[in-house]
Order: structure tokens, then C-alpha cells, then sequence
């Protein structure tokens, strides 16, 4: 997906002509920022536990690691009227919630490429969030690609839309939808359900590997697919073993299956109004119908049908007086079986 997103962006350095490439590539990245940047802070503080074994109590510390972010990036977006730069220098950690929108504050070419590599109390991720688009005055063209690791969220897109501009503020958009993603809504446990809603784990781990030997009733054990004795407690063996067992094969399921493309038509809309003392920003997609290609692991499957899926933001301003101000800021998105949002919302008052 990267490699494709990285062909596209050359894209432009080959669409003039008349120019040589050093030309065309210095007016692709004019007026875009290179980043990168390490950022970390403390995370949750020690936590003493106390247990006791054999009548004895144990006690220890459990400590949890410093958070931290790599992040390294590029990015060519005109900021909108009412966006001010919160510090002098990126540092990956900016919000910029109107990176979402379909439409920016200038016509023409624009392009975000930015990867994070973090770890938020102990636990790590990779985030990614890849664009390149091009808005012109009737169409809009973007190509797209999100990982969020926190919501567990990964798909390629690229649309093709029809823009109509209804006033200088409203403008509208139709067009195609191309989605490149895991098979969500599938899950490769359901064929292990009883007619109970349990699921028949242990059965499961023995064809992943795992053996029960059941010579000594009084200690039976249980061994991995290396024949490394695991568990001698049925305790031990639910609440420990099985959980490993269950993520691992469904893991395995999902990564042969691949990656499922779908074809999805969408409807949407920016508006878009400033002034000093009072700004409105927002945006919205609905997607509602979605090509069925009767593939085997499609969302049709699980859905049963068509679904709705949609996204959509919201950035507003209000200077009441010259030391009162509101404001509320936010996106929600919702594909497939998946919802991932951030918001923001409060005052500001400034005493003279």
C-alpha cells in the first residue's frame, strides 16, 4: 500500500511536460514541511500487589513503562483561516482534525504522510495515516490510507467524486469508493461454537498442536505443539492457555484470508463559513450502498445485507466578547464493524 501511495506522489513530477524534473519536484513540495521528532513522558505510576502463596504473603511492584512516540513525517495542507500553529515546530503530535475534511482551504495538490511508532501504558502501536488529494472546482480525487493501531482500524481507499459548489460555503460531492481491508466482520471462531454458545477450545487447541495427557488423573497435563509441558491445572490451562490458543488461531485465520477489496458508492458535503469572531467548519460521507460481489469472507455476509457506513467532522468557533470564547471540535467515523473518534470541547477566558 505504501509503495503505491509513493508511486502516486511522483505522480505530479511527471504531469509537466514542458518542465524538467527538478522544476516539477521543487513545485510539488513547495511550502511543505519535513518532520521528525521523539517525544516521551511518564506513564502510569508503580502499583503494589500483594498475593499470598502457601500462607505466605507475597508482595511486589508492578511498574509500567514511560510512554513514548517516534514519529516522522511529511506534509503539504494550507492551514485554514482559523488554525493557528500551537508551537513553533512539528512534532507529530498535533490534531489537526480538518486534515479529514474532503475539501482544503486551497484548490489543487495536497498530501499528508506521516508514521508513529508509540507505546501508551506498555502497550505499543504503529499508527500511519498516508493522503494525497486533489480538488479542483467540479471533482475531487483522493487516495488514502489509515492504520490506527489504538483503534485497531487498517484500510486503502481511493475515491473519485463530482463536486457541485451550491454557494461560495456549501459545496456537495458523489462519486465511487474503493476499499482495500481485512475481512471485518468475520470471525474465524464461530465454526468452533456449540449449539450452547460455549466454544469447543480445547478440541481446537489439539488441532492447533496442543496435547492433554490424561494417564495421571490425579495431574493431568498439558503440553504446546513443541511438547513443552504448559499447564497441570484445568484452572491454568482456561484462564491462561486458551486465551493465547484462541488470538493466535484467530490471527492466523485473518492473515490468510487477506485483504478483501469493495466498491462502495458515496455521498458528501463541506461547509465551510469564517469570520474573527465566529467559524464553522464541517464535513460528512455516507456511504450506502456497497457492491456485492459474493465473495465468500464479504461484509455482506455478516451484515446480511447492505450497511451504512459514514464519517464526518465538526469545527466551531464563537468569540463572544473580546475575553469569552467557546469552541467544539471533532471527528467520528464508523466502517464496517469498527468506530473510532476524538473530540474536543470547552472555554477560553482571558482576564485584561
Amino acid at each position: 500500500m505504501r509503495k503505491i501511495l509513493i508511486i502516486l506522489l511522483l505522480i505530479p513530477c511527471f504531469s509537466f511536460g514542458q518542465e524538467t524534473l527538478k522544476e516539477t519536484v521543487k513545485k510539488t513540495f513547495k511550502f511543505s514541511t519535513f518532520y521528525a521528532a521523539v517525544n516521551g513522558g511518564s506513564s502510569l505510576s508503580d502499583v503494589n500487589t500483594f498475593s499470598v502463596n502457601t500462607g505466605q504473603l507475597v508482595s511486589g511492584v508492578q511498574k509500567t513503562a514511560f510512554d513514548y512516540s517516534i514519529n516522522l513525517g511529511v506534509r503539504k495542507i494550507a492551514r485554514f483561516q482559523y488554525e493557528n500553529r500551537a508551537s513553533t515546530f512539528y512534532n507529530g503530535t498535533e490534531n489537526t482534525y480538518s486534515d479529514a475534511a474532503n475539501v482544503g482551504k486551497i484548490k489543487g495538490f495536497e498530501f499528508l504522510f506521516e508514521g508513529d511508532l508509540k507505546r501508551v501504558q506498555g502497550e505499543s502501536y504503529v499508527d500511519q495515516h498516508h493522503f494525497l488529494r486533489y480538488v479542483a472546482d467540479d471533482y475531487i480525487v483522493k487516495i488514502e490510507y489509515l492504520q490506527d493501531g489504538f483503534g485497531d482500524i487498517e484500510f486503502f481507499e481511493a475515491s473519485q467524486r463530482y463536486r457541485n459548489n451550491i454557494t461560495k460555503k456549501l459545496s456537495v460531492n458523489v462519486g465511487a469508493v474503493q476499499r482495500l481491508a481485512e475481512p471485518y466482520g468475520y470471525n474465524p471462531l464461530d465454526e468452533w461454537l456449540l449449539d450452547n454458545g460455549n466454544i469447543h477450545y480445547t478440541y481446537l487447541a489439539i488441532q492447533e498442536g496442543y496435547s492433554v495427557d490424561f494417564s495421571n488423573p490425579e495431574e493431568i497435563t498439558y503440553s504446546d505443539p513443541s511438547g513443552n509441558v504448559v499447564a497441570t491445572s484445568t484452572e491454568v490451562w482456561e484462564n491462561i492457555i486458551i486465551p493465547d490458543v484462541l488470538a493466535d488461531y484467530d490471527e492466523k485465520m485473518r492473515n490468510e484470508i487477506g485483504y478483501k477489496l469493495e466498491y462502495s458508492v458515496v455521498l458528501g458535503f463541506d461547509y465551510y463559513h469564517y469570520t474573527k469572531e465566529f467559524w464553522l467548519h464541517s464535513w460528512g460521507n455516507v456511504m450506502p450502498y456497497h457492491v456485492d460481489t459474493d465473495q465468500p469472507y464479504s461484509y455482506h455476509k455478516y451484515q446480511g445485507g447492505q450497511w451504512l457506513d459514514y464519517n464526518g467532522g465538526l469545527i466551531f468557533g464563537y468569540k463572544i466578547d473580546k475575553s469569552l470564547g467557546i469552541f467544539a471540535e471533532g471527528k467520528y467515523n464508523k466502517y464496517w464493524n469498527r468506530k473510532w473518534h476524538d473530540f474536543s470541547i470547552g472555554m477560553n477566558y482571558i482576564i485584561f
